[in-house]
């Protein structure tokens, strides 16, 4: 083979497209798309979807999301409605932590070969993808990022491992990319320094290293914001941190508001391993890896994150209420806004026609991603019922299907669920909320914003069909307004930096008429710009600080009426 880019016709089956329903002005992560049923580890009957290490680039005005593994990628006009692409030649494993850069509109690029050598990709049609390359092979890549600056001149950036740094290296875009022979190391984790960096669930782990990966260069105001993340991908505490440079090979300069994007609480964890592209109005949104982690470590999914600039050149990327409704990409002076739509499903009671055992239904509103029902048949006679308990306003629903056993590998043509919801003041008189009786595409994390807002007190998911062995669900998780009390202020809120001051205890009075806490922190009172959401607890652990960092830290209370007022900022030394 000449080249190293194993590139194969993609012609197993015909183009299968995925649109995601185009009605809703708002959306829901993890984004709803037609994710893949994985091949590797299918030796170890090990069936599961999975999304990540998203690279999403803008080409003429239009949007392309590569992701691991996928066996082709997605298409989108408005970063909300997305198709999928069979491409005429691609990787025949799928590649693997794709890099994806576009040059003024001429042509976009494409690499990431998971044997680790690769040649350029490139095409000026990305729709047909009639990928071609450049002859020359590059070695040795994990994790590629490959960027062309304004002034045409290219690099290569790299690196994936829990002991070698980032790296970079110029290329020769005139010829054929050939790389330079100097190799220029960037930064390497220093978990000394930095909490977050550390290995394991809620950087737990005091004998693994973490991993350092995904390298993702971002220019903005002529300074380079090179982004990478740490510390695995299974965990919680999978974040995005950023350097920076008035130079694309350095020096490199840590941004004090690292990790950049993070998000350890919450319904869907994880938000590392991502891109950042310019949307919709301009506006700027990152992409990540989230984890599921049920079947194996490498389940995951992808969420989408508002991004913005602050006053200082800080990049902030904005994960508050992250997998609660947001205002879509596009919407005028409001994309990415969190809508104020409460969960009021969370631990609501539930009865179900039929439970396998040790799957209880009352796994669908607990708020865990690893944790599901599994009905004793996939026909129309299952259902599942929620009972809010009080008649609230329901603005927007999700249905997150689950792979218990699924047995489903690959790319398959014609996969589907169809369903009803249907909601009712008493019990007794039903009226429909949700149809797709009559859908005939794949989404496995269905979002569903109503045409109009509807008061109901019980929820009833009716199943159809589903295209696994079993009809197994997550959550089916219900937004909207209750109509109670928000909670009152928290009380009593204390921040105690430890000995080691990369780590601190929170602690705070539990509130009655409560669902959780958001635990907000930043750099200064004004720049509380990363958040932990809590449920059930009155305290938090926290190893993620920077060892020498002054941090600000507050709090809120919210239930499904709302959130209460933010107590007053306090500041922690280390």
């Amino acid at each position: 083979m000449k080249y190293a880019f194993l590139l194969l016709l993609f012609i197993v089956f015909p183009f299968f497209g995925f649109n995601q329903f185009s009605q809703s002005n708002t959306y829901c992560n993890p984004i709803n798309i037609d994710y893949t049923y994985m091949i590797y580890n299918a030796d170890k009957n090990l069936s599961y979807r999975s999304g990540a290490d998203p690279a999403v680039v803008r080409f003429r005005n239009e949007y392309y999301l590569f992701v691991t593994r996928s066996l082709g990628y997605w298409h989108s006009k408005d970063l909300k409605n997305w198709d999928f692409i069979n491409p005429q030649k691609w990787y025949f494993q799928g590649s693997n932590a794709p890099a994806a850069h576009n040059y003024k509109d001429s042509l976009l690029y494409v690499c990431g070969d998971p044997s680790g050598s690769m040649s350029v990709l490139y095409t000026d049609d990305p729709k047909k993808g009639n990928w071609k390359a450049f002859p020359l092979i590059l070695n040795d890549l994990q994790d590629p990022d490959l960027f062309v600056d304004d002034n045409g001149q290219a690099y290569m950036f790299w690196g994936s491992s829990n002991k070698f740094p980032i790296r970079g290296r110029l290329l020769d875009r005139k010829d054929n990319f050939r790389p330079a022979e100097k190799v220029d190391t960037l930064f390497n984790l220093d978990e000394a320094n930095h909490g977050w960096e550390r290995f394991g669930e809620n950087n737990a782990d005091t004998v693994l290293g973490g991993y350092i990966e995904g390298a993702w260069l971002t220019k903005h105001n002529d300074i380079y914001y090179m982004q990478y993340a740490a510390p695995g991908t299974e965990f919680n505490v999978y974040a995005d941190g950023v350097y920076t440079s008035s130079s694309p090979l350095g020096p490199y300069h840590y941004a004090p508001n690292n990790p950049i994007s993070f998000k350890p609480g919450g319904f869907i964890n994880g938000a590392g391993h991502g891109s950042t592209v310019r949307g919709p109005q301009d506006h700027y949104w990152h992409f990540t890896t989230m984890a599921v982690n049920v079947n194996i470590g490498w389940e995951r999914r992808i969420g989408m994150f508002p991004t913005y600039f602050d006053k200082d050149g800080l990049i902030v990327c904005d994960t508050y209420f992250g997998d609660y409704p947001h205002d879509a990409p596009g919407i005028p002076g409001k994309a990415g806004a969190f809508t104020g739509w409460m969960l009021l499903s969370y631990k609501k009671p539930v009865t179900a026609s039929s439970s396998e055992k040790d799957y209880p239904a009352e796994n669908i509103t607990d708020e865990n991603v690893k944790t599901f029902w599994v009905a004793k048949k996939t026909d129309s006679t299952q259902w599942i019922e929620i009972d809010l308990l009080q008649p609230a306003k329901v603005f927007a629903m999700q249905v997150n299907y689950n792979d218990f056993h699924s047995n489903l590998y690959g790319r398959i043509p014609g996969l589907h669920q169809r369903y009803l919801i249907e909601g009712s003041v008493d019990g007794k008189s039903w009226q429909t909320m949700v149809d797709r009786s009559d859908n005939f595409r794949d989404v496995p994390n269905d979002y569903v914003e109503l045409a109009k807002p509807q008061t109901v007190r019980y929820v009833r998911y009716e199943n159809i069909h589903v295209p696994t062995l079993y009809l197994s669900i997550s959550d089916i998780r219900v937004f909207g307004l209750g109509q109670g009390k928000i909670p009152g202020e928290v009380k009593k809120f204390s921040v105690k930096r430890g000995k080691d001051s990369r780590n601190a205890m929170l602690t705070w009075d539990s509130q009655v008429n409560c669902q959780g806490y958001n635990v907000l922190w930043g750099i200064a009172p004004d720049k509380l710009y990363s958040s932990w959401m809590v449920y059930d607890k009155n305290s938090l652990q926290m190893r993620n600080l920077d060892r020498d960092q002054v941090y600000y830290f507050s709090i809120e209370a919210f239930n499904e009426n709302g959130i209460s007022k933010r107590v007053k900022v306090i500041e922690v030394k280390p």
